[in-house]
């Protein structure tokens, strides 16, 4: 029995890394290889769905514009958290509870619930196929996700700091930007990683509220067809290269979200 302890995790990575194997494995097959034979490789290794992906201006533009979007939501997102988190982790107000627990219930609404009024508004205000209004629209949850786990880190970091500042005579600009940014940067990776992926991976909004300038790699996914079906390697090879931002971003962040879990701010 204690033989078989060490395997356990390994046969654990195997099966959860076995969907993205397979993913690679199609996106190096034709579509017509893909429906025609079930193979643990390609029987003829082809690089054409790659290079259709970064010669079709349709497609590679659909990563730019994803990119864009999910990294101005980002910015938004930490950058209006940070001064709300301090709030609600160094002062009490009347109804502060209620008020921090009225934000998180925007996060648990469905994106679909917000769909419709997002885009008759935008349409309206001339913002409809931008990327500001998806990053917007994203900010919507995002926002309440990372004051509730900034203003976790935050609780945790003593406030005989913030009067030693004051006392120093630091102004709260210079204290926030100088001392207490510093103290609480595992948290701002945290939450720049939740809201980087969740604007990453969400689709509704992202394909309401665009059409063409702005149309996420998602929304063309979702549009590719030809006259036998959808072309299934193409889309193999579409989904592979969506992993690698969400992978870079995890790479960099990984000592931060592992403090996170630790600490119990996650």
């Amino acid at each position: 029995m204690k033989r078989a302890k060490p395997f356990v995790p390994a046969f654990y990575i195997v099966f959860l890394m076995l969907p993205i194997y397979w993913l690679l494995n199609m996106s190096f097959k034709t579509t017509n290889e893909i429906l025609g034979s079930f193979t643990l490789w390609p029987n003829n290794f082809t690089l054409e769905n790659y290079t259709t992906i970064f010669t079709d201006p349709t497609w590679y533009n659909g990563y730019i514009d994803s990119l864009t979007y999910v990294g101005i939501n980002t910015v938004i997102s930490v950058t209006v958290a940070l001064p709300a988190a301090y709030a609600f982790s160094r002062y009490r107000f009347m109804g502060d509870k209620h008020l921090f627990f009225w934000l998180l219930t925007n996060r648990m609404a469905p994106p679909a619930v917000f769909a419709l009024p997002f885009l008759q508004l935008y349409s309206e205000v001339g913002l409809f196929d931008t990327h500001i209004a998806v990053a917007l629209a994203h900010a919507l949850f995002n926002i309440p996700l990372a004051v509730w786990i900034l203003e976790g880190f935050m609780s945790g970091v003593p406030k005989e700091l913030d009067e030693t500042a004051y006392v120093d005579g630091y102004s709260f600009p210079r204290f926030f930007i100088k001392i207490f940014i510093p103290a609480i940067i595992a948290g701002i990776g945290v939450a720049a990683f939740f809201c980087f992926m969740f604007s990453w991976v969400e689709l509704l909004l992202a394909k309401t509220l665009t059409s063409v300038a702005a149309k996420p790699i998602a929304a063309v996914m979702t549009r590719t067809a030809s006259t036998s079906g959808y072309e299934l390697g193409l889309l193999a090879a579409a989904g592979s290269l969506t992993i690698i931002p969400g992978a870079f971003v995890i790479y960099f962040v990984r000592n931060y979200i592992a403090k996170g879990f630790a600490l119990g701010r996650v």
